[in-house]
């Protein structure tokens, strides 16, 4: 503060507490002075403090005031002398902000002493929007390999970041957390834990139980599903240990029921990441991961939500899924009555289950084959939620098209006969 033996001038701002987006903010500039006001100018201060943009000025000579902001609505109005209002802030507010007083000095009379304070207000915003998926589906079930199965739980515009967790059936998951490479190396971390198979073969033998602590790639190494050392979260601090020997081997000819044999009915490990992707408006896109070896016996009709706590919330937000197998999809055959040279669609027309809306999680893979023989175009199955046979002929009558439905939870198989009319006319 510049001061001389003829007069003081002092300007102080008390700190803000952080805002939330929508909430009004009042900036106030204490000033004392016994010298003669001539202005009080409010800055925004951006680009690390090379720019000042003026945002308001009270005139005291002519006892005007008038707004600097560029948008048409005044966003901010002078409660009194020295203080101003910002209704509705947004992300872009956040920032430091100056105060400015100026008085004239008395010797000159035309010179003017200028004092500053600042204050940095803090917008935080809540997530918008929270969602979960599973990574790499559609996909095959297998009945002969343990396949690792990840929920990824994205959450938008949080600033700051929120802290995202999983949990089961209402319970908090215990998980081995782990970091993934800076995104440049993404791919590969993916990678790795999509490709590792845990087979995790678990007895109650307490050896074998520090030895399962890994994830085994399909040679058998530990895949590198971290670059720390895993660190168990809630959990009592168990080390992870050499790798787990592999499962029993099932040769094909046995006949598989709708689960497979190598599952083990112990408490599976939970490896948990996340990852941070700062937006242009300040906030933060939190992913967060949780990947761990599918016990279809266990985790058919499992309920995991997605939570998501943040300090503009007052109470955690929540989506959830209900992991399930396909139960045998509904199909429906265009037209009913097919003639010689129609186009015949059969097509998925939703599930079996109890009450409409429940979904089959996550998205199943379709695939269409006919039962002793190729199809139409030749080939020996085709993909996809719908089958179409161009200009079926009349030797396809009576013909029999199996739809298996898999996810990684489980298969199932529906089928429907052709009737094609006019065979014999």
């Amino acid at each position: 503060v510049t001061q001389t033996i003829l007069w003081y001038l002092t300007v102080t701002i008390e700190p803000l507490p952080p805002v939330v987006v929508g909430e009004t903010v009042t900036l106030k500039c204490n000033f004392k002075t016994d010298g003669r006001l001539r202005e009080i100018v409010w800055y925004r201060v951006t680009d690390g403090g090379t720019i000042k943009q003026k945002i308001f000025t009270y005139d005291a000579m002519f006892n005007t005031n008038y707004s600097h902001m560029e948008d048409y609505r005044r966003r901010e109005d002078l409660v009194y002398q020295s203080t101003v209002r910002l209704p509705e802030v947004r992300i872009s507010d956040n920032g430091p902000y100056e105060c400015h007083v100026g008085i004239y000095d008395r010797a000159t009379r035309e010179k003017v002493v200028l004092a500053s304070g600042n204050v940095f207000l803090t917008v935080m915003s809540p997530p918008n929007n929270i969602s979960v998926v599973a990574e790499n589906t559609p996909a095959p079930f297998s009945r002969y390999q343990a396949q690792n199965f990840t929920l990824v739980c994205t959450a938008k515009g949080g600033k700051p970041a929120p802290s995202v967790y999983f949990k089961r059936d209402g319970e908090l998951i215990e998980v081995i957390s782990y970091t993934q490479p800076s995104t440049g190396e993404q791919g590969s971390s993916a990678a790795g834990v999509r490709g590792a198979r845990p087979l995790i073969s678990r007895d109650l033998d307490d050896t074998k139980l520090q030895r399962s602590l890994s994830l085994l790639d399909p040679e058998g190494r530990a895949a590198h599903l971290y670059t720390e050392s895993p660190q168990r979260v809630h959990t009592q601090g168990q080390q992870a240990s050499e790798p787990s020997p592999a499962t029993e081997v099932i040769p094909e000819t046995v006949v598989s029921r709708e689960f497979p044999r190598w599952v083990h009915s112990t408490d599976p490990l939970y490896y948990f990441s996340h990852t941070h992707i700062p937006q242009s408006d300040g906030s933060v896109v939190v992913q967060a991961r949780l990947t761990w070896t599918l016990n279809p016996q266990l985790d058919n009709d499992a309920l995991f939500s997605c939570e998501v706590k943040h300090p503009a919330l007052s109470m955690p937000m929540q989506t959830e899924v209900t992991l399930a197998a396909p139960k045998g999809p509904k199909l429906l055959m265009s037209p009913s009555r097919a003639k010689v040279g129609d186009t015949v669609r059969i097509t998925v027309q939703g599930f079996q289950v109890g009450s409409p809306g429940n979904e089959v999680f996550p998205e199943p893979l379709f695939t269409w084959t006919r039962v002793g023989g190729r199809l139409l175009d030749g080939s020996t199955e085709r993909e996809g939620k719908e089958l179409i046979l161009e200009r079926v002929p009349a030797e396809l009558n009576g013909s029999m098209y199996r739809c298996t439905a898999q996810n990684p939870l489980g298969s199932t198989d529906t089928h429907t006969r052709l009737i094609v009319f006019g065979t014999y006319a």
